[in-house]
């Protein structure tokens, strides 16, 4: 059997029409094929890839790492350079009062950690989170995702679960004196990049302090630079009090982790001791593949780049089929009619060598956010495709 009917046949599938793109290497903006295909990745495997594939930075930090050591214990019992270094290299980019890290695996598990951590400290139950809000898929993380059709085969789910509509000041009233925490996406990632004001974020921070409640920022997909900042909340002049992050934070490599100040944290440590356990959180190798892409986002200055290559895919991406481009830096939106219009053009533009795709639950806009390393050329390139595949499935207009 080949690999694609290996896959088939062993892999569990989450749909029955996967993209299977076979590839055999990765490099750049760039994934390449066994028989010679070149793909430019557009979405960075979901936003992961902030400093492209195989960055060569990262690559030496992990082999570096593989000649010392791999795992050795659990999460928080023993002194591992890569942890400590990537702690205090983290809590560099934030401002003084979050100065404590968690490590886990992945963004559902950021999520699931701040949770327990906002009702341990709290004393309270009631978590609110926004209307097409997407958090994770493990039991709690899909709790306060905000769209019912992902939800409904899975319930019963945490109970005391409530949703407000993102951006929509009135809505704030609704945090009380029992609520526990309100969780929300900086900027809503699978709603289709849904943008608010800041006039918002400070009407939400306020409310939260006025009733107890923390405010947990999830910047999954947000942070580590993809906004044109390092961290999204930067762009309005507020700071959570749990911030959660992951994807673009390890290179390549899976890590992810919940961020507060020290006094909330420490509620873990005792009623009971050990009040968050993970066997694998904060690998020795996945660490050091996050504290060399920090290093890449700064050295290189990409971060400072964003919003002028996010400006190159606005002017690029010009067509009377295209409704609209929303954006926060190169977190992008580019909407259409229908998903019966969107989808062919997504599957000429991949057949043409450009991989992109839609979002969960916006899909007639198709998602773009590239590594943060692509070139000019490589977004001429990539538009071309684009505006190439709408001609070419829909006609010249």
């Amino acid at each position: 059997m080949n690999h694609r009917q290996l896959f088939l046949a062993h892999l569990a599938q989450t749909t029955d029409f996967p993209l299977m793109i076979e590839v055999e290497k990765a490099e750049g903006s760039y994934m390449y094929g066994p028989n010679g295909e070149k793909y430019l990745d557009l979405i960075s495997g979901i936003g992961v890839s902030n400093v492209g594939h195989r960055h060569p930075k990262v690559i030496q930090a992990i082999k570096q790492q593989l000649d010392h050591y791999l795992h050795l214990m659990v999460y928080g019992e023993f002194v591992q350079s890569p942890q400590t270094l990537l702690a205090e290299t983290l809590c560099g980019t934030l401002p003084p009062q979050l100065d404590n890290v968690y490590f886990v695996n992945s963004g559902s598990e950021a999520v699931e950690g701040a949770l327990k951590l906002a009702k341990r400290h709290t004393n309270r139950r009631e978590i609110i989170s926004c209307v097409n809000a997407y958090h994770g898929s493990s039991h709690g993380a899909l709790s306060v995702g905000g769209n019912e059709l992902f939800k409904r085969a899975y319930r019963p789910l945490l109970p005391g679960v409530s949703h407000i509509q993102f951006g929509h000041i009135p809505d704030i009233e609704k945090i009380s004196s029992t609520t526990a925490a309100v969780i929300v996406e900086t900027v809503q990632g699978e709603a289709g990049i849904r943008v608010a004001k800041a006039s918002y974020f400070k009407a939400l921070k306020e409310r939260c302090e006025e009733t107890g409640a923390l405010l947990i920022l999830d910047e999954i997909q947000a942070g580590f630079g993809r906004t044109g900042k390092f961290w999204a909340f930067e762009h309005y002049g507020i700071v959570p009090d749990i911030l959660v992050s992951a994807k673009g934070m390890g290179g390549g490599m899976p890590i992810g982790a919940f961020i507060s100040n020290k006094n909330i944290m420490s509620d873990l440590k005792e009623h009971p001791l050990l009040g968050h356990i993970t066997t694998f959180g904060g690998h020795p190798v996945s660490a050091a593949a996050s504290l060399a892409t920090i290093k890449v986002l700064k050295e290189e200055g990409l971060i400072d780049q964003v919003e002028e290559k996010s400006k190159r895919f606005r002017d690029n991406l010009q067509h009377p089929l295209l409704k609209e481009i929303r954006c926060k830096g190169l977190m992008m939106a580019a909407a259409f009619e229908t998903f019966e219009v969107l989808k062919p053009i997504i599957d000429r533009a991949i057949a043409l060598g450009v991989v992109t795709d839609w979002f969960l639950f916006c899909d007639d806009a198709m998602r773009i956010a590239p590594p943060l390393t692509i070139t000019g050329e490589e977004i001429d390139h990539s538009c071309g495709i684009i505006l190439k595949a709408i001609e070419e499935v829909h006609g010249k207009r």
